[in-house]
Order: C-alpha cells, then sequence, then structure tokens
C-alpha cells in the first residue's frame, strides 16, 4: 500500500494543525510507503520544522519519499530540503531507488520544467524499462518523455484540480486533461491528484481534496 500525498500547502494559513490532521489521515491507512509530492510548503514565513513536525511521525516499513514543487523553489529550495530531511522524510532528487524490484525515481520541479532537461534527467538515471518503474513528478508536464523513457506509473499533483470549479477549465487545458485522475498515455499511466490542501484562500468550490492510497497486487 503507497500513500500519495500532494499539495498541503503548510505555511500561516495552514500549518501544524493541519499537518497533524494530514499526517493522522495517512497514518491510519497503514501504508507501506509514503509519497509527499511536493508543494509541502506554502512559503518561507513560518517554522519550517514545527510545521512539519507531525509528519515526521508516519511510521512506514519502506519510509517517506519526498520530492520538490514550484513553492519550494520559488528562491533557494536548501531551507525546505533540510527541514524535510530532518523530519525523517527522504528526498529524491533526479534519483533512482529500487525497492523489491521496483524503480521508483523523483525528480525536482524546477530541473524539469524544460522538456530537453527532463529527458536528460532520465536518461542519465537508467530506467530499465523491462521492469515496473514509478516516477515522482510535481507537474503533469512532458508526459511524452516519461513514456518515451518506459515509465510504468508517473504520479502528480500541482492542478488542484482547478481548486475552484470555474479554474478547472483551465487547468484542462494547460494540461490536456491530465489536471486530475487516473488516465492512459499511450503506456503511461498517469495519475494527478487535486492535492490534500489548497493555495490562496483556503477554500475549494465544487473540488475535493484527496489523499491517494495505491495497492499494488
Amino acid at each position: 500500500t503507497a500513500v500519495w500525498v500532494s499539495d498541503t500547502h503548510l505555511g500561516q494559513v495552514r500549518n501544524n494543525g493541519f499537518a497533524h490532521e494530514i499526517a493522522t489521515l495517512v497514518q491510519n491507512l497503514r501504508p507501506d510507503i509514503v509519497f509527499i509530492g511536493g508543494d509541502l510548503y506554502d512559503g518561507i514565513a513560518a517554522d519550517l520544522d514545527q510545521v512539519i513536525e507531525p509528519f515526521s511521525r508516519i511510521s512506514a516499513p519502506y519510509d517517506t519519499y519526498f520530492i520538490t514543487g514550484n513553492h519550494e523553489e520559488f528562491y533557494d529550495n536548501t531551507p525546505y530540503l533540510q527541514a524535510v530531511r530532518r523530519a525523517g522524510m527522504k528526498v529524491l532528487y533526479n534519483e533512482k531507488v529500487e525497492l523489491d524490484g521496483l524503480q521508483i525515481i523523483g525528480v525536482d520541479y524546477r530541473d524539469t520544467r524544460k522538456e530537453e532537461q527532463f529527458r536528460t534527467i532520465l536518461q542519465k538515471i537508467g530506467i530499465d524499462p523491462q521492469r515496473p518503474s514509478i516516477l515522482l513528478k510535481h507537474a503533469p508536464l512532458h508526459l511524452q518523455v516519461a513514456r518515451d523513457q518506459g515509465i510504468s506509473l508517473q504520479l502528480s499533483g500541482h492542478t488542484h484540480h482547478g481548486q475552484v470549479f470555474f479554474f478547472r477549465f483551465i487547468t484542462s487545458r494547460v494540461y490536456q486533461g491530465y489536471d486530475y485522475g487516473l488516465k492512459w498515455f499511450g503506456d503511461l499511466l498517469v495519475y494527478t491528484s487535486s492535492g490534500a490542501g489548497t493555495w490562496g484562500p483556503p477554500m475549494r468550490l465544487d473540488t475535493k481534496p484527496e489523499i491517494v492510497v495505491i495497492k499494488f497486487m
């Protein structure tokens, strides 16, 4: 059982209390592995260690892995990465780990915004297309690159499913229909989450927050 949590946007508005709520929900799912899909933070004003302290109490046999989102990269991402590591989470920064034959690849948001740079990163990582793989990538962009490298499943977030219903038309167009849900892109399976939190006003209209549970049979 894997759990995918993206876009919590912890900061001054959603803080330690919200983090405790999310961490408790995740732990109650009894995951074997947890993936944190970027935009864990919403700015630098909050205490970076204190606001994510509840995540340090998540216990999963195969650990918790983190990738960056755009909100960790408006400026220098170092303080965020250091706080995440201090909380006991493992950062996947354009790298791969292998667990029981499964390739888990995590890429940085800023480094993969451009198609050719993203392609170069995946080629350097060395993915075996004959074996199952999961790509953790904050934004569902350049899907053809992941498909061409033989990725089995891509997990993304970032879009919030528009967060407010009339923005859904924009996100659907920008991300070519891959702004929410489970869909095929050729041989690549893509799941884009609506995220657990909110950006800007702490509200949603006709969209739902979520924590994603994936069961491997």
